[in-house]
């Protein structure tokens, strides 16, 4: 099958070989792998070349969108990869040129907003200039007739069969990889794929983040710590909303010039992290700076000494093409696992982990633990402003990996995005303490969900559909007992078949000891008779045919 591949496949091997990707990945440790290693040194485009620095990085963008978007994804799981792989992927960047503007324009006219329609019919304006250009889609700014100011997100035009064709070749590759290597089974690289594909066949369709980014809006409405753009249509290849006035959070210079307090900004984040996770249950999961603005005044306005917004200014949420939820299990699972890093208490991390199913079962927990307290123990012990709560959790990440330990994909997005939202805060205002912040409110949520209160409320309104269900109790009695009937049926005629199958295996030892006899017999007759003794031969060859085929 990956002989269909083999245009692609000679792509790859070429991009590889010149960035020589084969002396970062330790090819040569894995007794599998170097046939590959090999391979690679081979191409014409290795030649006189050795280590670079960046090449994993380098040569996913040279592969395409879906390699480059395959090593943002992994960039997130340091429970599955080395750091020094890592250091790489984490700096992939979606900057890429834009593609035609008279090709967007006529993604849009054609798409379920456009219905055939000129795009001065569609819009008052429309700037052909797109505003930015990803790797998956780009942006136009434009005005409808109204007066309101929008901005038209275009999907790049045939992209969607670029990447199901590469799918098809990594799908392949996984299940080579899955048989012949361990490594490659343990961290379940099939499963990996298969969770990338999804996550990249939904970025695909604008639909889903539209219908993301209202469920965000509606969360938020009228809340004074973040806003979230008004959808006005979608279609799969074209989304049009509400323009926002605001800056990336990596641009604090405008925020120090406008007078924002950039303490209270990196709170009011931590705080709209949490809310997500634990009130809503629905998270943004890829919170980079391209993704979190801040409000501040109209352009013109942005340098001018006396501009004011009129209120505390809020965070923007854009892109909400990944987004994240957490079954009520998992939820008190990370709250009670970062509660027990928190507090230094590595036994109840290990216990937590473990009974979530995280461990293998033959996995060594007091290893496991002493692993823990020896790395990450010395990292809690410094003063509050000095612990970095990322590099903690990355090294709890780092012997996750060792100790093959499974962690759901759902919970990987909430640490990337936990392990960013503090990088963006801290970035915004050094001295930010996630620690004090986070803590009280992980107690007061893990409380909440356990009050028994709460619980009998809950237990309460859920009681008329329990006392209808119990009408469905004789029926199920009845079918139960059935299935028990059933079942006993089964096993008599089981059981009857291996009697008669032991029944029958005694008979065949008795006429293969009978076989044998005469055998044995007719060829002692042979060896003392003379001129009979073909006709001996013969009647033994008859007994040994008889007994075959009997």
């Amino acid at each position: 099958m990956l002989l269909s591949h083999r245009a692609r496949l000679f792509e790859l091997w070429r991009i590889a070989a010149t960035y020589r990707i084969d002396t970062h990945l330790s090819l040569e440790e894995m007794p599998q792998l170097q046939p590959i290693a090999r391979l690679i040194r081979l191409h014409p485009a290795a030649w006189g070349k050795k280590h670079q620095p960046n090449a994993i990085k380098y040569a996913l963008e040279d592969m395409g969108t879906l390699f480059l978007k395959l090593g943002q994804l992994l960039s997130t799981r340091r429970d599955l990869v080395p750091p020094e792989i890592i250091e790489q992927l984490v700096q992939l960047q979606d900057k890429v040129k834009p593609f035609d503007a008279d090709v967007a324009i006529a993604q849009i006219q054609h798409s379920k907003h456009g219905l055939g329609q000129p795009i001065n019919t569609l819009f008052a304006r429309f700037d052909v200039k797109p505003l930015a250009a990803a790797s998956i889609a780009q942006v136009h700014t434009a005005a409808l007739h109204d007066g309101r100011e929008v901005v038209v997100k275009v999907v790049r035009p045939d992209i969607r069969a670029t990447i199901v064709s590469d799918f098809e070749l990594l799908r392949e590759l996984a299940g080579w990889a899955s048989a012949r290597i361990e490594a490659a089974r343990a961290v379940h690289i099939i499963d990996i794929v298969e969770d990338y594909r999804q996550v990249m066949l939904n970025e695909l369709d604008l639909t889903l983040e539209a219908d993301n980014t209202t469920q965000m809006r509606n969360n938020f409405l009228g809340s004074a710590l973040m806003y979230v753009p008004e959808v006005y249509d979608a279609a799969k290849n074209v989304m049009v909303m509400e323009r926002i006035q605001g800056v990336p959070i990596s641009q604090v210079e405008v925020f120090d010039k406008l007078g924002y307090d950039r303490a209270t900004l990196a709170k009011k984040g931590l705080t709209i992290f949490f809310t997500q996770v634990f009130r809503d249950n629905f998270f943004h999961a890829d919170m980079h700076p391209g993704n979190v603005f801040v409000e501040t005044p109209p352009v013109k306005d942005l340098y001018d000494d006396t501009a004011k917004l009129g209120h505390e200014p809020r965070y923007i949420g854009l892109d909400c093409a990944i987004m994240g939820t957490l079954s009520r299990d998992d939820q008190l699972v990370v709250a009670r696992m970062l509660l027990a890093v928190m507090n230094n208490n590595f036994t109840a991390v290990v216990d937590i982990v473990s009974r979530a199913g995280w461990i293998p079962p033959n996995a060594d927990k007091h290893a496991l633990m002493r692993d823990m307290k020896r790395t990450v123990g010395p990292m809690l012990q410094k003063s509050i402003n000095d612990i970095d709560f990322a590099g903690v959790l990355m090294q709890i990440l780092d012997i996750a990996r060792r100790h093959h330990m499974s962690i759901p994909p759902q919970l990987m997005l909430l640490l990337k995005t936990l392990v960013h939202v503090e990088g963006l805060g801290r970035d915004l205002y050094p001295e930010l303490d996630i620690w004090s912040l986070a803590k009280p409110i992980l107690s007061g949520w893990i409380k909440e969900q356990l009050d028994p209160v709460r619980n009998l409320q809950q237990l309460r309104q859920q009681l008329p559909e329990l006392l209808l269900s119990t009408t469905d109790i004789p029926k199920l009695l009845d079918q139960g007992l059935q299935s028990l009937a059933t079942q006993g049926s089964r096993q008599d005629s089981q059981l009857r078949e291996i009697q008669q199958i032991r029944a029958d295996m005694l008979n065949d030892r008795r006429r293969d000891w009978l076989a044998l006899s005469g055998f044995v017999i007719f060829i002692a007759i042979a060896t003392q008779v003379g001129w009979f003794a073909p006709v001996f031969y013969l009647l033994a060859i008859v007994v040994v045919v008889w007994r075959v085929l009997a």
